[in-house]
């Protein structure tokens, strides 16, 4: 329930991929803690799909990633002429950049 509520401002903003680990970061930290697991406990066994005990979550950051991609995609793939002609430039900080993403996404389908 939580994460929908965020993925709309994570989606319209400019917000780079280093603050939304950190919001993860602290998700992870109160689910943890509202699941009774101890801190050790990695977010391979938490968002894991082929676990026997999986959490029927996604990362945030992963939901991230997918969204400025789909975005992305949107916009460049749009009818509209004018919107195809903006080229438009989402920030996603240093680490991740959702044009890169993209590209290799469709040359691996080509």
């Amino acid at each position: 329930m939580l994460i929908p509520k965020l993925l709309w401002p994570l989606l319209v903003y400019d917000i780079c991929s280093s603050t939304v680990e950190v919001i993860k970061a602290k998700i992870n930290k109160y689910t943890r803690k509202w699941l009774g697991v101890p801190p050790s406990l990695s977010d391979v066994t938490m968002y894991c799909r082929n676990a026997k005990l999986k959490l029927p979550m996604k990362s945030i950051l992963e939901e991230y990633k997918c969204g400025k991609a789909r975005l992305l995609t949107m916009l460049e793939e749009s009818d509209d002429a004018m919107v195809k002609t903006v080229q438009p430039s989402l920030k996603t900080g240093r680490k991740w950049k959702v044009t890169e993403s993209v590209d290799e996404a469709k040359e691996c389908l080509k």
